[in-house]
């Protein structure tokens, strides 16, 4: 049925769905319409002649999506209250986000490499995660955290003998039946899948951290002790996979090697050898081995400014109406995605990345004459740098007093409130001897972070927070 459908005639068929909804809870039986998916595979990077680079997304019953929606929020309801998920785990999971992974984990690991210690980064591949979860595994570890025997006999009828059909430009194949895996693209798998791999850092003594299945494991590799640790955690890694019948891509799993005196160490998995990179993509963000982020700048100005290119190209129009809302839609967040984790350590990728909105405001019928800080000034917008001192200042507040508070008590140190003139908000300057530590989040923001004023940073909401904030930056020079 399609979703308009469903919302035009929401009076008609909101009560027989309800009476549907009620008794698929009371008995546990899930209606066969709602265990098919039509699979649309999503392309994502190299050879699109391989089916192997594309992503199955399953599109199933609206209906039944509304179900799981119910399910869902039981499920995560019971997940809070019990703290069963781990704060390794930063994939859908409430207040945490790609941002919120990269911070925690480099906080650690730029520490260690400022304080002269060897560190290595070992990237996990999971081969085919969210489709090799296992539902007898999965369902038995939905026990172990003491769901309700209700829910998991739903989610247990839900997984099983469920079908799908891969849909290309009209063509359909034949069904074929799943013994395995999480629908991609349902409400309840994302859900499903942390649960399911919720365990897998049980027993390790390096810091590992989860974006969902994209696993990164890192530890001191100084001496031959500190290499073993990380030795024997991706043995027992490598066993939890075997118990969990989840395998790794040991092609594809990479260590990045960082600190002067690194011994560029080969660790195994199993009987394989992992290989070397010089430089990973990161939940979207190039991290090489020298941590200055000079390869994340140039990759993302290449970016925008090819969008930029094509909106020139192709919009005839070039007024303020036409080109600000594209910019912003499109060109900006390409500059700005997680960019209080990457931001630019040299004047050079300041300018490089300044240079894209400068011609972006430039391509604007009117403005062409104009200074760049007039041009600013008549559309209404922020330097990139000032943005990003902006989102600075927004992720500082949200990990002090908003939504991140938990993560901050592990990043920031305050200032004793008898040093603070009854303002508990001020933070502690850390040490450090390299940029890549001094450019870092936690420590570059400390000294504009403790000179705002007093009304904007003890603003009782993050709403509150940004219109004092940006009425503050508007008075900057």
């Amino acid at each position: 049925m399609h979703p308009r459908i469903l919302k035009e005639l929401i009076e008609e068929v909101s009560e027989p769905l309800a009476m549907i909804f009620e008794k698929s809870w009371q008995t546990g039986e899930i209606p066969e319409d709602w265990k098919k998916a039509n699979i649309v595979p999503i392309y994502k990077k190299g050879n699109k002649n391989n089916p192997g680079n594309y992503r199955p997304v399953s599109l199933t019953s609206v209906p039944g999506k509304i179900m799981e929606q119910v399910i869902k929020e039981i499920v995560c309801k019971h997940l809070e209250s019990n703290k069963v998920i781990g704060n390794s785990q930063h994939g859908f999971v409430k207040n945490k986000s790609c941002q919120t992974n990269l911070i925690a984990f480099f906080e650690k690991i730029t520490s260690l490499v400022d304080k002269g210690e060897a560190v290595d980064v070992i990237y996990l591949d999971f081969s085919k995660a969210c489709d090799t979860v296992s539902h007898d595994i999965l369902i038995d570890k939905l026990g172990k955290y003491n769901l309700d025997r209700a829910t998991i006999r739903w989610v247990h009828n839900w997984l099983d003998n469920r079908s799908q059909r891969v849909v290309v430009n009209g063509a359909k194949s034949c069904w074929k039946g799943i013994t395995s895996g999480v629908p991609q693209g349902s409400v309840l798998g994302p859900v499903l899948f942390n649960i399911f791999i919720n365990d897998v850092d049980i027993g390790i003594e390096s810091t590992l951290i989860k974006f969902a299945d994209d696993t990164k494991l890192g530890g001191v590799a100084t001496s031959l002790e500190d290499r073993d640790i990380i030795q024997n955690d991706l043995s027992k890694l490598e066993k939890w996979s075997e118990v969990n019948r989840m395998r790794f891509n040991k092609e594809k799993c990479k260590v990045l090697h960082l600190g002067r005196n690194n011994q560029f160490h080969t660790y195994k998995m199993g009987s394989d050898c992992l290989g070397r990179s010089m430089a990973e993509r990161d939940l979207g963000v190039i991290v090489d081995h020298k941590l200055n982020m000079s390869q994340q700048c140039d990759a993302v100005a290449k970016k925008a400014n090819m969008i930029l290119g094509c909106i020139n190209r192709c919009v005839v129009s070039k007024t303020r109406e036409v080109i600000l809302p594209l910019y912003s839609a499109l060109v900006r967040p390409q500059l700005e995605y997680c960019v209080q984790f990457w931001a630019p350590h040299f004047k050079k990728d300041v300018e490089k990345l300044e240079r894209v909105q400068r011609r972006a405001t430039r391509m604007i019928k009117g403005l062409e004459n104009m200074t760049y800080e007039a041009r600013l000034h008549e559309l209404g917008l922020f330097s990139l740098e000032k943005r990003r001192l902006r989102g600075d200042m927004i992720a500082v507040f949200k990990y002090l007093k908003g939504c991140h508070k938990e993560e901050g008590e592990n990043l920031f140190l305050l200032v004793s409130e008898d040093r603070t003139r009854s303002n508990g908000l001020k933070v502690q300057q850390g040490r450090f001897r390299l940029d890549i530590r001094k450019k870092f989040l936690t420590v570059r923001v400390v000294k504009y972070w403790n000179k705002l004023p007093r009304e904007v940073v003890e603003s009782p909401s993050l709403e509150i927070f940004k219109n004092r904030l940006d009425r503050h930056l508007s008075g900057m020079v």
